[in-house]
């Protein structure tokens, strides 16, 4: 696992197993969002093995997933509701960690200074500055 650190409390990682779940809880997360859907998966990473891995980790599973182009606004809207209510530290998954770090990062307009969050990409090995604009927009709507 490549887990990346953002904040405190929100990682995000590439693709994980459904037998990386164990690891992940012993790192101390507490919840899983995972921000790719079955399409892109073989059966053995789909959301039904998944789950049942989290839960028998003892980890909450959370559910947000969207092919990497398509991010919508309700997938920003929904990855802020879901950090808003799971227990932390999260970790995110999708194919690269890319797609769980941008949606991360739209969905903290307006909650930390858009800097913050373009620098917390940066250390983490992810190109945010193409987002600026969106983020300083959402931040000020």
């Amino acid at each position: 696992m490549d887990i990346r650190t953002l904040t405190d409390t929100y990682s995000v990682t590439p693709q994980i197993s459904p037998d990386d779940m164990t690891t992940i809880a012993q790192a101390g997360f507490k919840s899983v969002i995972c921000n790719r859907p079955d399409a892109e998966n073989p059966p053995a990473y789909q959301i039904s093995e998944m789950e049942k891995a989290a839960s028998d980790a003892g980890l909450a599973l959370y559910l947000n997933p969207f092919p990497s182009p398509m991010m919508s606004m309700e997938h920003v809207t929904e990855q802020a509701r879901l950090l808003t209510n799971a227990d932390g530290p999260v970790l995110a998954y999708c194919a690269s960690g890319t797609r769980s770090c941008r949606v991360w990062a739209l969905s903290q307009a307006g909650q930390m200074p858009v800097d913050d969050i373009i620098n917390a990409g940066a250390r983490a090995g992810y190109q945010l500055n193409d987002l600026r604009s969106h983020i300083m927009a959402l931040a000020n709507s």
